[in-house]
């Protein structure tokens, strides 16, 4: 599977659109006696992590090819 630009920019914004969902959740006051059935501090760091695998991968796009550090050899 080939993720083009426009696809991975799709996945960023709902990646985002759930992390601003997840934080709004995560504001809100906690009732008693009420168990809460997703924790959204968690969905928020796994949108964290996908939001920086994607920057990542747009990096890649916007440079044209992949990026692998430092070559060996180098001074």
């Amino acid at each position: 599977m080939d993720l083009s630009l426009p696809v991975t920019l799709t996945v960023v914004a709902l990646i985002a659109g759930v992390f601003a969902f997840a934080n709004w959740r995560a504001r809100q006051p906690a009732e008693p006696l009420k168990v809460r059935m997703v924790n959204y501090h968690v969905v928020q760091m796994a949108c964290i992590v996908l939001l920086l695998l994607m920057a990542a991968h747009l990096v890649t796009l916007w440079a044209g090819h992949p990026l692998t550090g430092q070559q060996p050899g180098g001074t």
